[in-house]
């Protein structure tokens, strides 16, 4: 495997030399429509410990003529039907897309870059969010109501924003009420102040909003948690376990005042009194792609290339975090790898798609995944150029397919906590 392999190569490897113990799926290789139209379900080289919710988006049935257009032709009829739109349409490409997508993206980032690219752009007709669905529902809150916005496939899903769902998130937070009361203490500090990673649904974001709350992102995190620590005596971080607590540790708040908070089970599973001394209490979600980095995998980078400098994503487990030598967003990953100025070893842990994007794009350094099983975030990768290239060609034709809309009443208090995520900028 070389460093500048794409990760369609690489799965083109997998299916021709399969590799005992993988865990990615040799049917990445095919389109995801041959998956799409099925029961709701995460694609081939999901975890089997993600069980997707039976209301999950189904995509339709995507026409023949895109099925069987070659990868060039593809390229060619996108790149034409952009400039047929002009900017009547913006494309909005995460950095876990795959190439064939990214190349066509008019802004590529993170989800908080990605927001804010939506936000800035009042006068485009439609926003084409290359990513997952809570992404898009964010870009539909955060538009004008002129404008609409459209996911290529609609069964781009995320099985972390799927962990936490709102009737679990008002039980919690009815039993939390229970608990702490309403009285706010000698600083005027409400008892508890709910924040969700933007990996969660309009509901839940609409839920923060009317209980004043934030929405955060893996860049403002920290930001985010001094911000609600400033009005609440406590935080109920919800859906992702990992990076709540990387963050929360790197602020000085001790593990045993970081409980966890276990759906559908009394109290969470937990005891009163140990809510009761709780500073940060964590939602039991994660992300399956980070969630299989382990400290063993660094240790065997160090050996393999001493001096290597590993990077992390705080979505991975804590002892991960702790063995790297540092960790950041998916835009901190790519700063620290854009600002080095001497070759360097880098072993980084998050979505292979970014680092083989990564170390093609900067060739004087050694870039690598941890995971030596290359497997993309299956979701992300179900956005295929056959479904971008069809999308837009239905605008030219007049027809909006695949419309991502938020109902109002979410919406008007998602915003709320989207706008003060906005204004919380990363340190």
């Amino acid at each position: 495997m070389t460093n500048k392999a794409s990760v369609d190569e690489l799965i083109q490897l997998i299916v021709r030399e399969p590799s005992a113990g993988s865990t990615c799926s040799s049917s990445l290789a095919q389109g995801p429509w041959e998956f799409d139209t099925a029961t709701p379900n995460y694609g081939p080289g999901a975890s089997s410990e993600d069980v997707i919710p039976a209301s999950s988006p189904i995509q339709g049935v995507l026409p023949d003529e895109y099925k069987t257009a070659s990868v060039e032709e593809l390229h060619e009829r996108i790149v034409a039907a952009k400039q047929t739109l002009g900017d009547s349409v913006i494309i909005l490409g995460h950095f876990y897309q795959r190439d064939e997508i990214v190349v066509h993206a008019d802004y590529l980032g993170d989800s908080f870059q990605l927001a804010k690219a939506a936000q800035a752009h009042p006068d485009a007709k439609a926003i084409v969010f290359c990513g997952v669905h809570f992404m898009a529902e964010t870009a539909d809150i955060l538009s004008t109501p002129e404008q609409v916005v459209i996911l290529p496939n609609l069964a781009a899903g995320c099985s972390m924003a799927d962990m936490a769902d709102i009737d679990s998130v008002n039980e919690c937070w009815e039993q939390l009420e229970e608990i702490y009361g309403t009285e706010v203490d000698e600083s005027g500090r409400v008892p508890i102040i709910p924040v969700t990673y933007m990996n969660s649904s309009a509901a839940l974001k609409s839920f923060c909003g009317e209980h004043g709350g934030i929405v955060c992102t893996s860049s403002n995190a920290e930001t985010v948690l001094k911000w609600a620590f400033e009005r609440g005596q406590r935080v109920l971080f919800f859906p992702d376990q990992h990076l709540g607590r990387n963050t929360a540790k790197a602020m000085g708040i001790p593990l045993e005042n970081m409980p966890m908070w276990q759906g559908r089970k009394p109290l969470g599973g937990n005891d009163e009194q140990t809510l009761k001394d709780a500073q940060v209490i964590l939602w039991n979600g994660f992300c399956s792609v980070h969630k299989r980095f382990n400290v063993a995998q660094i240790e065997k980078a160090r050996i393999d290339f001493p001096g290597v400098r590993v990077i992390v994503h705080p979505e991975c487990p804590m002892p991960v975090v702790d063995a790297a030598d540092e960790y950041g967003s998916t835009d901190y990953i790519r700063k620290a790898i854009a600002a080095a100025t001497e070759p360097t070893t880098f072993a980084i842990g998050t979505e292979v798609n970014m680092v083989q994007r990564l170390a093609a794009q900067y060739p004087q350094h050694t870039i690598f995944c941890l995971d030596p099983v290359v497997c993309p975030c299956s979701t992300m990768y179900r956005i295929h150029p056959g479904y971008l290239a069809w999308v837009l060609e239905s605008l030219i034709a007049g027809n909006v397919v695949n419309q991502i809309s938020v109902d109002e009443q979410v919406a008007q208090n998602a915003r709320v906590a989207l706008e003060r995520m906005l204004a919380a900028k990363p340190l």
